[in-house]
């Protein structure tokens, strides 16, 4: 269903296509919302809700949710999506994987707030340092940022250990910037960190849910939301996510640096084709 939902994304009017983008957000709470509800939720009229459900073939609302429901109603197997059954062959998984992913990317933008990625580019564009933990997957997501985020030129890192973090934060002062990556936002030792580096006078930039613990202790919040159940299921969708809000946040802070960005990159890229030549054998350079 949600598979159906987003190959019809292209042919929907820009109002039934925000009805989609919160269909494909949150299934689970479209299933049981009123329309009134969901036209509030999706910034459309009633009408545009039932119009919506009648383009993807349904008589209504009440027969669109009844669909909804059945193809999300089951429990599904550990460590995937919840959508997947033990009966599904590969092509079913390859459709359902590709779908949730592409579901909950195309929902993302209607939980980002363009202010908070603004005042989040402020930040790292004046920022000394910039710092990103996480935990787990989240840590994995950390190092990609810092992997993208040091060819600016800017002196940056990553840290996954969370005795670590908590002696760098320590460290940190009102010149530095934390990112604090993290899908619960509920880690003991990540709330630690961020409260250690506040009372440092550092920046604290959020990539997690606006509802959780350390969005309320960060002064900027990029809300990454996902239906998965984490407690239950290895995170896949919103690793995926945090990986998107980074790559948002590293170009952003490109443009924003203009050719001085420009020209790092750019000695970066010198410098690894240089020393490939340097080392080429001899009967190759002729």
């Amino acid at each position: 269903m949600l598979s159906k939902i987003s190959e019809f994304l292209s042919e929907l009017s820009g109002a039934e296509r925000k009805v989609a983008e919160c269909a494909l957000a949150e299934p689970k709470w479209f299933v049981h919302a009123a329309v009134a509800e969901i036209a509030e939720r999706a910034s459309v009229s009633q009408p545009t809700v039932i119009r919506f459900c009648r383009s993807l073939g349904y008589k209504g609302l009440p027969e669109f949710k009844l669909a909804l429901s059945a193809s999300i109603g089951h429990e599904g197997m550990p460590y995937v999506h919840a959508e997947l059954n033990s009966d599904d062959d590969m092509g079913d998984v390859m459709e359902k994987v590709l779908g949730n992913t592409a579901a909950s990317i195309l929902g993302a933008r209607r939980y980002l707030n363009e202010t908070e990625l603004e005042n989040a580019i402020a930040m790292l564009t004046h920022a000394r340092r910039i710092e990103f933990y996480g935990v787990g997957n989240s840590g994995i997501v950390a190092q990609d940022a810092q992997h993208k985020f040091f060819r600016f030129g800017m002196s940056t890192v990553a840290y996954s250990d969370p005795h670590i973090q908590l002696m760098a934060a320590s460290v940190l002062s009102d010149q530095d910037v934390l990112v604090v990556i993290s899908n619960s936002g509920s880690s003991i030792e990540i709330l630690d960190a961020v409260s250690i580096a506040k009372e440092n006078g550092a920046s604290v930039i959020a990539i997690t849910r606006a509802d959780s613990a350390l969005a309320h202790l960060a002064d900027c919040v990029l809300n990454v939301a996902s239906s998965e159940n984490s407690e239950q299921y290895t995170p896949m969708v919103s690793r995926l996510l945090q990986l998107v809000v980074v790559d948002i946040l590293a170009i952003g802070l490109a443009l924003r640096l203009g050719e001085t960005a420009s020209l790092q990159l750019q000695k970066g890229k010198r410098s690894i084709y240089s020393k490939r030549v340097e080392y080429e054998p001899q009967d190759n350079k002729k």
